[in-house]
């Protein structure tokens, strides 16, 4: 997909672990170890009395101040001239600024992409229409453009969502060999399984929110549907930055690379 030209100033605007509970203190095991948690796992009572969650299953509540438009500064591109140049940033000037008073913004996103359970690879060839259909159904809805990227980003508004400095080998990004041998109209699926790469985090715990695959939402202020873009970008050597989009394709468009997570309202 075609790469809008960045200059070395941005300023961009943007329209695991189960609880079991039981009846009685003395019918629970010994220890209980939280796999993948932290802070060690609650205690029967505290299991019993804590609040319902904000959050549908699979889904982590984002809850902070956003900044609608903000300036970063590359400090060093990754690439010379005439090859991926000046979307490529090897390191982000820190901290960035924020241009726009900060709104405060509530709600849920799926940790990670949307995945099929018999593979664990993240759906491809999703439309936007797709996207609203499947999300929908669950009881969720498509992100909007400013969710997408604050859940990415956090309140320090990190240009990666995991951190200042370039780093590709923690997501599935950068690959170079892109296209079928032979066939150089197709594209290799070198889609990783979603959650794959537990280094590629964003501030709010969010997995693959660059690389992997492009996810659809919607542009803020617009209504659903009429203009849509793809937030952290695939596997190619793209800008893979949590302000960066891809516009270009419709809500009908399905590629190989395209695939989603959902947001809902949290309660």
């Amino acid at each position: 997909m075609a790469q809008a030209r960045i200059p070395a100033i941005l300023v961009a605007s943007a329209a695991a672990g189960s609880v079991a509970l039981f009846a009685r203190a003395e019918d629970a095991p010994a220890a209980i170890v939280e796999v993948g948690g932290g802070g060690g796992a609650p205690t029967t009572q505290e299991s019993q009395d804590a609040p319902p969650s904000a959050c549908p299953d699979g889904m982590v509540l984002v809850e902070g101040e956003w900044c609608p438009r903000v300036e970063q500064r590359c400090l060093r591109w990754m690439d010379p001239p005439g090859r991926f140049h000046e979307y490529r940033c090897a390191e982000y000037a820190r901290p960035a600024r924020c241009l726009a008073p900060r709104a405060h913004k509530r709600f849920c996103i799926d940790r990670s992409e949307r995945a099929d359970a018999g593979t664990g690879l993240p759906y491809s060839r999703q439309s936007w229409n797709d996207t609203k259909q499947t999300c929908e159904a669950a009881g969720a809805r498509v992100c909007e453009d400013s969710e997408w990227t604050f859940a990415c980003e956090g309140e320090e508004l990190r240009p990666y969502p995991y951190g200042w400095a370039r780093a590709a080998d923690k997501c599935n990004a950068d690959h170079l060999d892109l296209l079928v041998p032979g066939d150089r109209r197709r594209l290799l699926d070198l889609r990783a399984k979603a959650g794959s790469h537990p280094d590629c985090v964003s501030p709010f715990g969010l997995l693959d929110m660059a690389g992997n695959v492009a996810e659809w939402v919607s542009v803020d202020g617009y209504p659903a549907g009429t203009y849509v873009v793809q937030k952290g970008n695939w596997w190619q050597p793209g800008k893979h930055a949590c302000r960066d989009e891809q516009a270009g394709h419709d809500r009908v468009y399905r590629g190989l690379e395209t695939g989603f997570r959902c947001c809902a309202d949290a309660r």
